[in-house]
């Protein structure tokens, strides 16, 4: 660890370095489970959804970026072999088999909802004992509660236009 790093942080570094390589996990596996959704996708707002979710798949790859150099920070080293990304991630990668927009919107909300779960527990184990680590959890955690929302909206008006269609065909 840092001298600067080892000064500011008063939380077990082994642990937290476990729980952010955790996290690195779970942000390389969000960050296909968008890209490649976005590209395979079908259905309505296709064309209004897909540049939105190509976006959230660059916030994952730099929420990627700072909890890698989080890690180096803290002198640990980040998980180095993506065969060990399922192994180590909580959240899981669903890999889209029913490209139906809603379908890889649901997949894609079910990761947010663990992601912000993930961001939660390590601002709260970093709280008043590691500022940096806290900062950086927190600003990924407004991020990820914003992809939640973002995919809520877009389900909710997937649903109304289903059921407009269905009044006109009454």
């Amino acid at each position: 660890m840092g001298i600067g790093a080892t000064k500011i942080s008063s939380v077990d570094a082994d642990t937290l370095i476990e729980m952010l390589n955790a996290a690195l996990s779970e942000e390389w596996l969000a960050y296909y489970q968008y890209w490649i959704g976005a590209r395979l996708m079908e259905g309505p707002m296709r064309s209004e959804i897909e540049p939105e979710l190509l976006l959230h798949a660059t916030q994952e790859l730099n929420h990627a970026v700072l909890v890698v150099n989080r890690i180096i920070q803290l002198g640990g080293i980040p998980v180095t072999n993506p065969m060990d990304w399922m192994t180590q991630a909580r959240c899981p990668y669903d890999a889209p088999s029913d490209f139906y927009i809603e379908i890889i919107l649901e997949q894609n909300l079910k990761g947010e909802r663990c992601a912000i779960q993930r961001y939660q527990e390590i601002a709260d184990f970093t709280h008043g004992k590691d500022h940096a680590t806290y900062q950086m959890a927190v600003t990924i955690l407004n991020e990820e509660l914003e992809h939640e929302n973002d995919i809520e909206d877009w389900l909710t008006d997937l649903t109304r236009m289903k059921e407009e269609w269905k009044k006109t065909r009454m």
